[in-house]
């Protein structure tokens, strides 16, 4: 069985060339998504299961032009995993650019991610949207 490491890794992997079917497959039915407190995206937190984590992804790629999630550290921690990164994109209704820190915490369990939280810099992305 792969490593949590590895799942996550390959999630964002799946991620960057639009392989959302992969991404969601790695997702526990009953995993709880959320979003950073404040976040324009928190309001359906927590996000259930892979459809919940699919009508996000919608969202950021609707909202966002192109949406690129780049990680940059991996920390492993057993069944937990840290990434710190950077999204970067345009706002599409506003044409600002996002290039805003992340620390994403990944938690695994039997293969499949079980909770996902997501710590960002929400005044960056207010500004972003805001006409």
């Amino acid at each position: 069985m792969a490593t949590s490491v590895e799942i996550v890794s390959g999630l964002y992997a799946a991620f960057a060339v639009g392989d959302v079917p992969a991404v969601l497959g790695a997702l526990d039915p009953a995993m709880q998504w959320n979003e950073a407190e404040n976040s324009t995206h928190a309001d359906g937190n927590p996000y259930v299961g892979p459809e919940g984590a699919g009508g996000l992804f919608m969202r950021l790629v609707t909202d966002i032009e192109p949406f690129a999630v780049h990680p940059e550290n991996f920390i492993d921690a057993g069944d937990t995993v840290v990434v710190e990164g950077r999204y970067r994109g345009t706002w599409k209704a506003t044409g600002k650019p996002v290039d805003a820190q992340f620390a994403h915490v990944w938690q695994v369990a039997n293969g499949k991610v079980v909770r996902f939280q997501q710590y960002t810099d929400t005044k960056q992305w207010s500004e972003a949207s805001t006409p």
